[in-house]
This record gives structure tokens, C-alpha cells and sequence, in this order.
């Protein structure tokens, strides 16, 4: 199986902070990896440079063959919304939106046709078990149904990869219980390339592999359970 991402000695430094140390790994295609640590290890920071939110100091990053120090402005953006999904702790939508609105959006920035992003937005969201609460807006959804939305949101552009950072966080047993069997349906279902940031461990058990970070390095790599 091909690698979806792979990282070659990325380091990462902030001011006399240097933060990562040269981290390298190959994640394949279809796979889910959880990442795991004391906060500080530097888990958020490697995530949010595999998702080019963030530029590293030095040391290179693929994602499905294409290296992403080579793409500047509105070619990372682009690169960015059609490859890459990301489901945040805090769920990040438009208050001012409906859960239909907020999951359109990368698919308009994307500039698809509305119709084909706003059915594609509607399919998602049913999907999920939201059809009833497509046209209301985040503060009237349960932080469950929140995280959902965020997940729609993430899938609307179809991209291999998506990136999640403490995802279950904010959530209660039952809906944690609910996020975490969902991520393994979009492997499952869809293909897709998860890596997933966690402090929870029975998410990071289930992973198909498990990297644990310390004070900027990867100190373990293991085989997990793979499944629900």
C-alpha cells in the first residue's frame, strides 16, 4: 500500500523554542494513526504543519506525492481545501450559518457548482443523521451533532486526508463513543487517510497504528487494535 503522508525529518522551531526535532513518518494510504502525548510533545504543531497550516524550518512533507513546500499562495490554498479535511476540538463553524451553510462552504470556495455542493452538502449531512437539523445553526445543535456538522464539513471537497485535532474533546461518553466509530466508517466506507491527535486513549487503542510523541520527537511507533 502506497504512503497518502510522508514526513522526512521535519523540524520546527519558535523563537529559542525549537519544538519539533526531525520527525519522520509514512502514514499509507487508507490508514488511521493517532498520535499521542503530554501536551507540549509537539502533536498540534506536526499536525497543523501535514495540514499546511503551518511552514516547518526544515525537512520535507508529501502528501500523495506532492511536496508541499512547493506550492505558495493561492496554490497551497487550493491544494489545502481539495486535499485536506480537518475536524478541530472546538468544531470551528459560522455561528451565523446553518449546519447546511457551514458544510457548503469549502465546496464554494472551491468554486464547484452550487447545485452539485449543495446536494453533495445534503447527502453528508444525511449520512450522518442529521437531515432534520440541516437548516439549524450551530448554537441550536448539541455539541455531538456540532462535531458532526464539522465532519460534513471536512468531506464536502472529498479529500484523502483528514486531519483531526482532539476531536472528542468536548464531548460526552455517548457521543465520543458515536465520533469515534464514525471515523472508522469513513476509513472504511470512503478510504479515508485519517491521523488523529487524541488525549483519549481508547480512540488512539483503535487506531490501525499508534505514534507517541515526546518533547518533540517520536519516541514510539505501535500496531493498535484497528478497529471499533
Amino acid at each position: 500500500m502506497t504512503s497518502m503522508i510522508r514526513t522526512k525529518e521535519i523540524t520546527k522551531r519558535y523563537g529559542d523554542l525549537q519544538v519539533l526535532k526531525g520527525i519522520s513518518l509514512a502514514i499509507r494510504e487508507g490508514e488511521v494513526v493517532s498520535v499521542v502525548g503530554a501536551s507540549g510533545a509537539g502533536k498540534t504543531t506536526l499536525l497543523q504543519i501535514i495540514g499546511t497550516l503551518s511552514r516547518q524550518n526544515s525537512g520535507t512533507v508529501e502528501i500523495n506525492g506532492i511536496e508541499t513546500s512547493t506550492l505558495l499562495g493561492n496554490k497551497l490554498a487550493r491544494f489545502r481545501n481539495m486535499n485536506i479535511g480537518f475536524v478541530f476540538q472546538f468544531h470551528q463553524l459560522l455561528p451565523e450559518f446553518t449546519a447546511h451553510e457551514n458544510v457548503c462552504i469549502p465546496g464554494y470556495i472551491a468554486k464547484n457548482s452550487r447545485r452539485q455542493v449543495e446536494k453533495r452538502g445534503m447527502e453528508l449531512l444525511d449520512f450522518l443523521g442529521l437531515s432534520q437539523r440541516t437548516h439549524h445553526k450551530p448554537g441550536e445543535l448539541s455539541g455531538g451533532e456540532q462535531q458532526r456538522v464539522a465532519i460534513a464539513r471536512a468531506l464536502i471537497n472529498d479529500p484523502a486526508v483528514i486531519l483531526a485535532d482532539e476531536p472528542s474533546g468536548n464531548l460526552d461518553t455517548e457521543n465520543k463513543n458515536e465520533l469515534h466509530s464514525l471515523f472508522f466508517r469513513l476509513r472504511d466506507e470512503f478510504n479515508k487517510t485519517l491521523v488523529i491527535v487524541t488525549h483519549d486513549m481508547h480512540l488512539a487503542e483503535m487506531a490501525d497504528r499508534m505514534v507517541r510523541m515526546k518533547d518533540g520527537l517520536v519516541v514510539a511507533r505501535q500496531e493498535a487494535r484497528g478497529k471499533v
